[in-house]
């Protein structure tokens, strides 16, 4: 169901290392460990940057990829 919006807690969780051709199963949020710069791939192909993103802080957003080429932050978490 597309615009769906879930509010249950998070159920599991992944460590990611940032590629830019390997697809992850869609997250329900994503967050990193380090400040700076996390570029993704969303389901739908676009991909933005989200720049200067907070150490710690839940992104709610649903990707698909979280890219080498443009990723500076690290210890990124995928959120199920």
């Amino acid at each position: 169901m597309s615009g769906r919006v879930v509010t249950a807690p998070y159920t599991g969780g992944a460590g990611v290392t940032p590629s830019d051709s390997t697809v992850i199963a869609a997250t329900r949020g994503i967050m990193a460990a380090t400040t700076g710069d996390i570029a993704v791939t969303f389901s739908d192909g676009s991909t933005v940057t989200f720049t200067s993103v907070v150490a710690g802080q839940v992104y709610p957003i649903s990707v698909i990829k979280v890219l080498s080429t443009g990723t500076t932050a690290t210890g990124i978490v995928a959120l199920y």
